[in-house]
């Protein structure tokens, strides 16, 4: 019977087995030259454009500093889901969630990561449609450049991780030196304007009016990533990774470093672009902005560096953890690369381009819904299970995450509690909606549900038995759970 269950569970997809050892293959500079290529994006100029509305750079950028610094720390935590286990966020969430009840929380997010391929891939076409119509004058159609353009990021996603990590590091020497022309070419016609980019502010505002507009930057860099936030493991289950390292900064710093450092300073620095570009043309999109600032070869190649940029940032942050999810939901039948157009098709189909003007306030929405997760996944994760997980049950249709016909109710509770507080104080929302959502999870689980509902890793916290990495072992659901390496004495 149990032969049979591991061999028709739909659980089971190929794609969303646990990674092993062998097969982790990106390091601390390929995760870096990543974060490089994801924060360079125009959602990220526009939150900039939003600061200097009311507040000077200075001010912005030092916010944007905090707030990149805050949800890289929790990137990093959750991060360690996929160092340890090998395991994808669609497949932990069945542990929190149920493996039934994963389907809802994981879709939400596979169509929030949808809806930033869309709106991408938008900009991306209109600053390919500009190039071209450079190039060969009187060419204008930005639809025919976004299905091509679509294309050629779903076909690189569906190529696999290496892939993804083989284009970010060719793309980011690149993106670096275009971003810091960009910047030039801005500031230098603000300077030919008499204006000081930092000190230029639209509306000054002071007193509690300025530490509001200085939190929802903070809290809108946060927003944003708080999607990573939720399903980094998606990525990190491919970090190298020393085995039997009990040190949990030394087994994270693939994650660390790229998360605290690359995506701090790079979004810092596309923050300035998106105030500059504001300052110049009064948009946050810099493809606007260029048009007005610069001509000829000078344009299509910043213009190119847009494209790259939002070309990284899909692959890695926005297909990938959608893919993941819908081949989830879909079942074993369904390929990575096939749940790889699917999420190019949602993104397609809900046309959220259309909702660009109003982006400051979706993001502050999309933190408050998903740091609950976040939270969830980090008292699951941290507090209840101490980091160790009965991975094979994750995999099983009749397991000890089936709870109530495959809905673990609790975490459908505590993510609507912490939603709905979150969105009430909408400026902090990530860490309300992070803080309430886990407290509640926590004391309902511990004292409720998984008394009910006992938890082998729980009842039984054997290192040995349900932790990965760290006491060097290697999941293989085709065989008995058992370490294949003999920890040194």
């Amino acid at each position: 019977m149990e032969e049979k269950e591991r061999s028709s569970s739909y659980l089971r997809s190929p794609d969303l087995l646990p990674v092993k050892h062998r097969d982790r293959k990106i390091g601390v500079a390929g995760f870096f030259a990543m974060w490089v290529g994801m924060a360079i994006l125009l959602a990220t100029f526009d939150i900039g454009a939003s600061g200097i509305q009311n507040i000077s750079l200075p001010w912005v950028v030092l916010a944007t500093l905090i707030g990149c610094i805050a949800i890289g720390a929790f990137i990093s935590i959750i991060g360690d889901i996929g160092v340890e286990h090998g395991i994808a966020f669609p497949v932990y969430m069945r542990a929190p969630f149920g493996t039934v009840g994963t389907h809802i929380p994981s879709v939400t997010r596979a169509v929030t990561a949808s809806f930033w391929f869309g709106i991408n891939t938008y900009f991306g076409a209109t600053a390919i449609n500009a190039i071209l119509n450079t190039m060969f004058a009187g060419f204008d159609n930005w639809l025919l450049c976004y299905v091509v353009f679509a294309l050629f990021q779903l076909i690189n996603t569906a190529s696999g991780i290496k892939w993804i990590e083989r284009f970010a590091d060719v793309a980011a020497p690149i993106i670096i030196v275009l971003s810091l022309i960009i910047y030039s070419t801005l500031t230098a016609d603000i300077k030919a304007q008499g204006e000081d980019v930092w000190a230029w502010v639209a509306s000054p505002v002071t007193g509690g009016a300025a530490v509001t507009a200085f939190m929802v930057v903070i809290f809108a860099n946060m927003g944003y990533w708080a999607t990573l936030g939720c399903d980094i493991p998606t990525i990190s289950r491919h970090f190298k990774a020393p085995k039997y390292e009990r040190n949990w900064f030394k087994r994270n710093k693939t994650t660390i470093v790229g998360s605290l450092i690359a995506l701090p300073l790079t979004e810092a620095f596309m923050i300035m672009i998106g105030a500059a570009a504001f300052i110049v043309a009064g948009t946050s999109n810099p493809v606007t902005a260029l048009q007005e600032t610069a001509t000829g070869w000078m344009l299509a190649m910043l213009l190119f560096m847009i494209v790259l940029t939002q070309w990284s940032t899909n692959t890695a942050a926005n297909v990938l953890p959608a893919a993941a999810v819908f081949s989830n939901v879909l079942g074993p039948k369904v390929t990575h690369a096939v749940a790889v157009f699917v999420a190019g098709i949602v993104g397609t189909v809900i046309q959220p381009w259309s909702v660009f003007e109003i982006l400051t306030q979706v993001l502050l929405i999309i933190g408050a819904v998903l740091s609950s997760v976040s939270g969830i996944l980090f008292a699951d994760y941290y507090l209840l299970r101490k980091r160790r997980v009965n991975v094979p049950d994750l995999y099983k249709n009749n397991g000890q995450y089936r709870f109530n016909s495959g809905v673990n109710l609790v975490g459908f509770i505590s993510w609507a509690i912490g939603g709905i507080i979150a969105t009430i104080f909408m400026t902090y929302s990530f860490i309300v909606g992070f803080i309430v959502a886990a407290v509640v999870y926590y004391v309902l689980s511990k004292y409720w549900y998984f008394l009910k509902f006992p938890q082998a890793e729980i009842t039984d916290p054997n290192d040995e038995k349900y932790l990965g990495i760290t006491v060097g072992r290697e999941w293989d659901l085709d065989e008995e759970p058992e370490k294949k390496d003999v920890i040194a004495k």
